[in-house]
């Protein structure tokens, strides 16, 4: 990644990660195409498939993503005002399987999604988007998106199993910042905080 800065990750508890995000209005600024720059940085620095806006503390529908599908396919992109299109009860098949996020740092848990989504949306220069993933690649879409919606995977889990995500983030976390830290410090001077 030659551009960008990294920023600070949002973690759990934050308001910024509990309340819907507003949309885009301006297309093609160069504070837009920024973001999208600093948040690729940022989740790259933090070993992540995906990250919403608001997972560096700005309230607005946009994520990026670098993520593989079932197939080992790299999917790279942004969108902008996703809109998620899930298949209908008789085409959904749902797989439980292992979740992160890097706004709540060292935990993994099992959740529910269903193997195949679609994204619609636009570029940061306003053209039409439609993405579509396929196994991991729509847990990908699922999770950034549940995000612009003011949601964490940890509001798809039971209580116990929260309490246990909760209980590992606390545990790991402190380790996985040294990792970011060590990371954003091996990049070449001025780019490695905002």
């Amino acid at each position: 990644m030659e551009r960008g800065s990294v920023r600070r990750v949002t973690v759990v508890g934050e308001e910024v990660l509990s309340r819907p995000c507003r949309e885009v209005t301006a297309f093609g600024t160069p504070e837009l195409s920024v973001l999208i720059d600093d948040m690729f940085l940022t989740m790259y620095v933090a070993d992540g498939a995906g990250l919403a806006a608001n997972q560096v503390g700005v309230s607005l529908r946009l994520f990026v993503y670098d993520c593989p599908d079932d197939e080992g396919v790299r999917h790279v992109g942004h969108i902008v005002n996703p809109v998620l299109e899930l298949p209908g009860p008789r085409d959904r098949r749902l797989v439980d399987d292992s979740e992160g996020c890097l706004s709540v740092p060292g935990a993994t848990m099992a959740v529910p999604r269903t193997d195949r989504a679609v994204v619609r949306g636009f570029d940061k220069d306003g053209a039409p988007l439609v993405v579509e993933g396929r196994g991991y690649f729509a847990r990908c879409l699922q999770h950034e998106t549940d995000h612009l919606d003011g949601h964490t995977y940890l509001d798809r889990l039971s209580q116990r199993d929260r309490r246990d995500a909760l209980r590992q983030m606390e545990e790991r976390r402190e380790d996985v910042f040294a990792r970011r830290a060590l990371k954003a410090a091996a990049l070449p001077p001025g780019r490695d905080q905002v």
